[in-house]
């Protein structure tokens, strides 16, 4: 490349009688060891003779160009890009200025003004591989941007964060991919990751509103509401245009303020009201998967104080799916499944709280609905007799009574063999049931969940009628009389 005539910049007094020549020879000089050092992958020093060179002839492309390629492995993109234009301005011919111009651009995240760079090398030289293969890769970043916008756009923000660092091995210094990929992170779920990056960015930009967003999105994600809002502000102070930070600042407000409403509802009792609260908050933003896993397991408490069961259990579920490590969550449908006599769903919850936090009173509660669940697996004697659990001693004898008499063997004489066989099954089930229910201490047995067998009680050795008889008073003491087809009355002695 020929030598421009120098018009020193920034000289030494004792420079200024120099001729042209001189001046390019000095140049030179400073360039030579700007090269030296750049071998020796000190670019530090490379860029401060390669700039005296410069600034003693600052029209001469070449300077400028190696300056450039110094300030690329120094990872200075953005001020390289300024030397690789300047040189291309001195020289339009120029092509490694150009295919540095090129590289600033990639590495940037500019895939078209590289492109064009490339293709002014391939102007200059059709065959320059390093044009040809670099211009494939800023198509790829073309086609990997298309592709993160349609993600994005279909909320498949796993395909988004793929193409990002697929974009970012070329466009190694890109902001923009970077930030996008923090936010999808966030979206996800991954928020150390997607902290990290806005983090590194923060580092070499401290007003970058992007990455202040990307900040107070994670903190926001992780329901820690009041810090998430002074990054929303902080992001709007630095970019006041700034949609996602207004949007997101707005939504963090209104979601702390109508949580908090649904919480002193419920803390006065007025449950009702406090159910509305958490079904309208949950509305405000679908992609806060922390905050909205709490106020899913916050409805689901106040659906069981309405004895809104089965919507509380569906409630905690939507809660665990949006946070497997929800423990809160698991108890509390744990002790709806309890509470609907869904004992095996229960037990199966409080395992796997157990598992996860092994406490005297996970356990206790474990060992409970074990117990029950084994308790619901044998006859429930209350069912048969229809009481309630904590039926008293006359309610107990006058429910026997009623079904003894109603499914008594000599009142279905008359019947099908088939209707015979099953009345004289329930006629002897109502008796068992007596049997354990009027004894204190087999009763407190069965309720505590032992087995009956373990005293000898031996139900399949059980006669019927032995208990009927004791309770009406002995053989003769009543008998059953037709009054016309399938009608009978009783008649006491």
């Amino acid at each position: 490349m020929a030598m421009e005539h120098c018009d020193a910049v920034n000289m030494d007094p004792d420079m200024e009688m120099l001729s042209d020549e001189e001046l390019e020879r000095e140049a030179e000089g400073f360039k030579e060891q700007g090269n030296a050092f750049y071998i020796k992958k000190d670019y530090a020093e490379a860029y401060n003779y390669y700039t005296k060179a410069i600034d003693m002839c600052p029209k001469n492309a070449s300077y400028y160009g190696n300056r450039a390629a110094t300030l690329m492995m120094l990872c200075r993109y953005r001020e390289a890009l300024e030397d690789c234009q300047q040189a291309v301005r001195l020289d339009n011919s120029f092509m490694k200025g150009h295919l540095r111009e090129g590289k600033c651009h990639l590495s940037l995240g500019n895939a078209m003004a590289a492109s064009r760079c490339f293709q002014r090398v391939l102007e200059l030289e059709s065959d320059n591989s390093q044009a040809l293969q670099e211009l494939k890769n800023a198509e790829s970043i073309l086609e990997y941007e298309r592709m993160a916008e349609i993600g994005f756009e279909k909320r498949d923000f796993r395909m988004v964060v793929f193409c990002m660092d697929r974009a970012l091995e070329s466009a190694l210094a890109c902001h923009r991919f970077k930030i996008l990929k923090a936010e999808c992170l966030a979206l996800l779920g991954r928020y150390p990751e997607a902290q990290s990056v806005a983090s590194d960015i923060l580092r070499m930009d401290s007003t970058n509103a992007d990455a202040l967003y990307v900040r107070g999105l994670c903190l926001y994600y992780e329901d820690c509401i009041d810090k998430a809002v002074q990054f929303f502000v902080q992001a709007l102070r630095m970019a006041p245009d700034h949609d996602k930070a207004r949007l997101a600042c707005r939504n963090a407000k209104a979601l702390k303020a109508k949580k908090e409403e649904g919480n002193k509802s419920f803390k006065e009792g007025n449950y009702e009201a406090a159910y509305e609260l958490y079904s309208e908050a949950l509305t405000i933003d679908p992609n806060n998967i922390k905050t909205n896993a709490k106020l899913y397991c916050n409805r689901a408490t106040v659906g069981s104080k309405l004895r809104k069961l089965e919507q509380a259990i569906e409630d905690c579920t939507k809660a665990i799916k949006l946070d497997e490590t929800y423990i809160k969550a698991y108890l509390r449908r744990a002790q709806c499944y309890m509470d609907t006599e869904q004992y095996e769903e229960a037990v199966r919850d409080y395992e796997k709280v157990y598992q996860t936090e092994k406490t005297k009173e996970h356990k206790h509660l474990l060992k409970n609905a074990q117990l029950e669940l084994k308790k619901s697996k044998r006859k429930d004697y209350y069912k048969v007799l229809g009481v309630d659990k904590n039926a008293t001693e006359d309610e107990i004898k006058k429910a026997y009574r009623k079904r003894a008499l109603l499914h008594h063997p000599d009142r279905h004489s008359g019947a099908t063999p088939e209707v015979q066989k099953e009345e004289e099954k329930k006629f002897k089930e109502v008796g068992e049931a007596f049997s354990v229910l009027s004894d204190p201490k087999k009763k407190s047995r069965y309720d505590s969940g032992q087995d009956l067998e373990d005293d000898g009680m031996n139900m399949g050795d059980f006669d019927a009628n032995n208990i009927f008889k004791a309770f009406f008073g002995g053989p003769g003491g009543f008998s059953f009389e037709a009054s016309g087809p399938g009608n009978f009355f009783f008649q006491f002695g």
